[in-house]
């Protein structure tokens, strides 16, 4: 896989089906470090990880949702192309949701394999609601938010040289939301998993159900108790939605 796009955090890359997991508005590949050592070996589990933050932190953050899904979409494909028969997943939490499934679209657009499933977290369907609100978001309001919704260090937050780090990316990462706009379409062929807390300040389980109206495949809402970092305290449970959702598509294809 892209080394400058996709991170790994297990030793070998397993021989079975690929998950590929989009990160949150801020976040980082390592978000999914844990979860990519909980699921089976033979998965192979790569996360993306977006301009500006980490290793690569000098690099500009893109600003627009659709520049972001372009550049994922434009190394994924070589991958699959190459690949064709080995089935794969895509698995998106929040701002990491909308991107992976426009990325799914932007696939079938180009013509390629499909995946066998989406697992769509902590977020509703992006004809939900309009995002223009996020435009009015100073710093301060950015910071507001990430506090609101947790699942940061705290203490980061409070040290002006970290703060200084992470910035750039949430400022990009907010303002590719703001930007957005939902451009109708067929519904994917891929089943869909949504993931959501019952807690959570942001989405409601009725948000997350909206997801249904945008596949022809089968639909599941899995319900976990917390807020929008529930992931964290359910990573067990979490491994196996996805292995029995990836593994069912792969067994029905």
């Amino acid at each position: 896989m892209n080394s400058t796009w996709f991170r790994r955090f297990t030793r070998a890359a397993g021989d079975g089906p690929r998950l590929v997991c989009f990160p949150h508005a801020g976040g980082s590949a390592t978000a999914y470090s844990q979860l990519a050592r909980t699921l089976p070996a033979d998965f192979d589990v790569v996360a993306v990880q977006y301009p500006g933050r980490q290793d690569r932190f000098n690099e500009a953050p893109l600003t627009t949702l659709d520049g972001l899904v372009e550049a994922v979409a434009g190394v994924l494909a070589p991958e699959l192309a190459a690949d064709p028969g080995r089935p794969y997943a895509l698995f998106g939490h929040s701002m990491g949701a909308l991107v992976a499934f426009e990325t799914a679209r932007l696939l079938r657009e180009e013509g390629l394999p499909g995946p066998q499933r989406l697992f769509l977290s902590g977020r509703g369907a992006p004809d939900l609601r309009e995002s223009a609100h996020y435009l009015l978001y100073d710093d301060a309001d950015v910071l507001a938010e990430v506090r609101r919704l947790g699942g940061t260090d705290q203490t980061m937050l409070d040290n002006p040289d970290l703060l200084e780090l992470v910035l750039p990316a949430l400022r990009a990462d907010y303002r590719a939301l703001a930007t957005y706009r939902w451009r109708a379409g067929e519904p994917l062929a891929a089943p869909v998993t949504a993931l959501v807390g019952d807690s959570d300040p942001m989405v409601t389980v009725r948000d997350a159900r909206t997801w249904r109206e945008h596949t022809r495949g089968d639909f599941a809402l899995k319900v976990f108790s917390g807020g929008h970092f529930y992931l964290a305290d359910h990573l067990h449970r979490i491994a196996a939605v996805v292995t029995e959702g990836l593994l069912a598509g792969t067994a029905a294809s």
